[in-house]
């Protein structure tokens, strides 16, 4: 997992670097937001440390950039003015931290393991959604109504009556959606379907 820092003062992202390598991370460098914005991989793990004022895109502005891009990627924000509104409106769109410059070492550090396993959890939720969605994907349409019957609770007889179908049929083609599904339970099934909504 990667820090990625953004800051226009190189002596910071100097200091800031060795500091952070020093404790065993792996860093990202760059001057600016546009920077950042051009070389980022959306897949890329880890956590962002980014100053709130900068010239051209300030850290306002990247982290509404990235939420457009649909990243999630978590936020630190750095800044060297505690500046409240500005705290409060990073805090509302989902920054994962807001620290005051000159930052303690310990808190930075802290606040970094905090968001790099943040998005370790993120990434291994979207995973398994990711997942389940392949296994849905896999399903002819037939099946998809068959699925959509059997998480209501239906049984095979109600579901035959109600596509029209032989109940022999329904037998045959539960049986692959739940194989297809990969579960061996009506209240599995309904779970997975669950998280696929949410």
């Amino acid at each position: 997992m990667t820090v990625f820092l953004v800051d226009d003062e190189a002596s910071v992202r100097k200091a800031v670097g060795r500091l952070l390598r020093s404790e065993g991370f792996e860093v990202a460098p760059f001057g600016s937001s546009e920077e950042f914005l051009n070389a980022h991989d959306p897949d890329a793990p880890g956590c962002l440390l980014l100053d709130m004022s900068m010239p051209g895109l300030d850290g306002l502005g990247l982290q509404k950039a990235l939420t457009e891009r649909g990243s999630v990627l978590p936020i630190i924000f750095l800044t060297g003015r505690a500046d409240v509104p500005m705290c409060a409106q990073a805090m509302k769109r989902g920054a994962a931290d807001f620290l005051t410059k000159p930052v303690n070492d310990m808190e930075l550090i802290a606040s970094i393991r905090r968001a790099l396993e943040q998005d370790r959890i993120a990434r291994k939720g979207r995973e398994h959604f990711d997942e389940i969605h392949r296994r849905i994907a896999t399903l002819t349409p037939r099946e998809h109504e068959v699925l959509d019957h059997i998480v209501t609770g239906q049984l095979n007889k109600q579901i035959a009556a109600d596509l029209g179908i032989v109940e022999k049929t329904i037998k045959v083609h539960r049986g692959r959606v739940m194989e297809k599904m990969r579960v061996t339970s009506v209240a599995e099934l309904v779970r997975l379907v669950d998280e696929a909504k949410s």
